[in-house]
């Protein structure tokens, strides 16, 4: 490389925008080293690799270069196999295979089987793999190593071991990629088994094992290999932090945490992330708001995931005054991710106005929406109860920004009609549609026709179910609701009969409160404990008080069984969340808001009763279910009784 050609690289090094990066090429261009493939190539790399959203100009600027040696051609193959369009990294490779002049290296290779990877087309990698062998790169452990992770990544174990047992040396990489390709495949015992082989385990070997039983909810497996790691680093502290809080376990995830702590281990951007993703999932907003006073003596909320993460814990613990604050103080420009967690939160809450408002403010400020965004969106028009602009925000989503709806996408639009009591449109909908619907969506439609109670077309959607997904008994237990509420028992009686028969369960209810740092479970029905027996004992105090002062009596209409009147009181009166706010009562000092995660819908009676204690009581209630927040106070509540 001469002085002049040194000169232009070091400028490009420079370039961090698309704007600068057309102006540096401007300058080559007029000095004539557009033709000079070492400066060419650099800036081809430079622009697919290193320059945010440059890959479409590196990609007509590939095009426009007259013979492209193979340095550029494997450049574009990785940029775009790394990209959100990795099924396009196969077109440059057959492109090159047609020039009898330039010969596939093993970057080549490599590169384009990380983009059959990424998008999963076995089909397309088998055929890959055959021109490996044709040109010998199949035991080049770079080849090998990136075929075994393309067969783990589609699905194919046997294939991903069959390479693995074909190379003469592979490396320690090669080891993990076999591990990690068994897991992906869900062969469990083929992970531990080319494990247990492994002639060196060096710490990334171990980890590896610790992803792998997490992701596949092994926990008890991930924590014997944990506690045998004679070396940790803050990877392996990571992974146990998010594998847990992902499975649910949030006090285990806590307590990895504060261990990885009290071991002077500085948490990194991905410990971060999964606590605070454990304080969103388990409401716990006291450990969040002292886990955001920590990051920011450290000097963390420079990072945006870091932030996006709080202004999502904040969001899911119902603190939307908090998320909004950390939204505004974002210290950088703001990402989609920042803006859709943002809309997110407001649409849990039910302030649909307010996350329009959001919206249009993003798009004024040059953030492209995408899906996920929309998804927010609507989930925010159907909570409110907002179906003209819901409506008209779904066609802005396809005829302005070109996204196709997804499944994701028809289900909001069910739920918005179906929220709305516009059931008959609901199911015009869901008949029209261009693809086929799903369970979830038929699901939807049948939550709407159970609130709303609407029998025929509750029978004929729980037809389509029945062909769908014949065995799951959160349908039957919605059909069971119509029949219960019209009164209809033989119904409900048939269709308890049938999921005796096919050995069906109906989800328990759990209810979770934070008090002083500790989440408290609740489960109805569960065995008693200290801390069960002291919540029932404050439950029978309040339902005493209610009925004196206010004449509150249990809502029953919605009990699923022909049953005495006084056995379906005493049935509603033990929901967990009933149960979790009586101890929160009995436990937390007047004027502190209680909080509470609910796994399923509240029910009526439930949703009566909070508002109640609400206003006896003097206190304010938090219950975030499964599809948005509560926040009772006065004896109202935040979803102005449309939920």
């Amino acid at each position: 490389m001469n002085i002049s050609e040194q000169r232009w690289v070091s400028l490009l090094s420079k370039c961090c925008t698309v704007r600068t990066t057309k102006q540096v090429h401007a300058q080559i261009y007029t000095t004539g080293f557009h033709d000079d493939p070492i400066v060419f190539g650099k800036f081809l790399l430079h622009c697919a690799v290193s320059v945010s959203d440059a890959l479409h100009y590196a990609r007509r600027l590939f095009h426009h270069f007259r013979n492209p040696d193979t340095f550029m051609y494997n450049t574009l193959i990785r940029a775009l196999a790394l990209s959100e369009i990795p099924h396009h990294a196969i077109h440059p490779f057959l492109q090159m295979r047609r020039h009898d002049t330039l010969i596939p290296d093993s970057f080549t290779f490599a590169f384009a089987l990380k983009g059959l990877a990424n998008c999963g087309d076995l089909r397309a990698g088998f055929q890959l793999h055959c021109q490996a062998l044709r040109h010998c790169f199949h035991t080049h452990v770079f080849v090998g190593t990136t075929l075994i992770s393309m067969y783990g990544e589609c699905g194919d174990s046997c294939s991903a071991r069959k390479v693995f047992e074909e190379m003469p040396d592979p490396n320690v990489v090669t080891w993990n990629a076999v591990v990690t390709a068994c897991f992906r495949c869900g062969d469990i015992c083929g992970a531990q088994s080319a494990f247990e082989q492994m002639p060196i385990r060096n710490l990334t070997s171990w980890n590896v094992m610790l992803a792998g039983y997490t992701k596949a909810g092994e926990l008890e497996l991930a924590s014997r290999v944990y506690s045998e790691m004679t070396l940790k680093d803050g990877v392996s502290w990571s992974t146990m932090i998010v594998g847990f809080a992902h499975n649910g376990y949030f006090d285990e995830a806590f307590g990895f945490f504060r261990e990885m702590l009290r071991e002077g281990i500085r948490p990194n951007e991905v410990s971060l992330t999964g606590v605070l993703s454990a304080c969103a999932q388990a409401g716990a907003f006291a450990f969040g708001k002292i886990l955001h006073g920590c990051m920011e003596k450290a000097g963390f909320l420079h990072i945006v995931s870091v932030n996006n993460a709080l202004i999502d814990t904040y969001s899911k613990c119902g603190n939307v005054a908090m998320a909004r604050l950390v939204f505004e103080n974002v210290p950088m420009a703001r990402n989609i991710v920042t803006w859709t967690s943002m809309i997110a939160g407001l649409a849990m809450q039910g302030h649909g106005e307010e996350a329009i408002r959001l919206f249009r403010e993003m798009e004024d400020s040059g953030v492209r929406p995408d899906g996920i965004t929309f998804i927010s969106l609507l989930y925010a028009c159907s909570h409110s109860g907002l179906v003209d602009q819901g409506c008209a925000y779904f066609s802005k989503m396809k005829n302005m920004y070109g996204i196709v709806p997804a499944v994701e996408h028809y289900g909001c639009m069910v739920d918005l009609y179906g929220r709305a009591a516009q059931l008959q449109k609901a199911y015009e909908f869901v008949c029209q549609m261009p693809i086929s619907p799903n369970a979830i969506i038929w699901r939807t439609l049948l939550g709407a026709c159970s609130i709303h109670g609407n029998i025929e077309l509750a029978e004929l959607v729980k037809a389509r179910l029945a062909e769908i997904d014949p065995n799951n008994s959160g349908d039957h237990v919605l059909l069971s609701n119509v029949y219960a509420v019209a009164g209809k028992w033989k119904d409900v009686a048939s269709i308890r009969r049938t999921m005796t028969e096919r050995s069906m369960k109906k989800t328990p209810g759990w209810s979770m409160i934070e008090i002083d740092k500790v989440i408290y479970g609740f489960v109805a029905g569960e065995k008693p404990n200290e801390v069960t027996e002291e919540a029932h004992s404050k439950l029978r105090e309040i339902m005493l008080r209610l009925r004196a002062e206010v004449g509150y009596a249990p809502q029953v209409r919605s009990v699923l069984h022909d049953i005495e009147e006084e056995e379906k009181e005493d049935s509603v009166s033990k929901h967990s969340e009933k149960l979790a706010a009586a101890f929160g009562i009995a436990k937390v000092p007047k004027g502190r808001v209680l909080r509470i995660v609910k796994n399923l819908r509240v029910c009526g009676d439930c949703h009566t009763y909070m508002k109640l204690i609400s206003k006896v009581y003097e206190v304010e209630i938090i219950v975030r279910d499964r599809s948005r927040f509560h926040s009772f106070k006065d004896g109202f509540c935040s979803c102005r009784d449309y939920w």
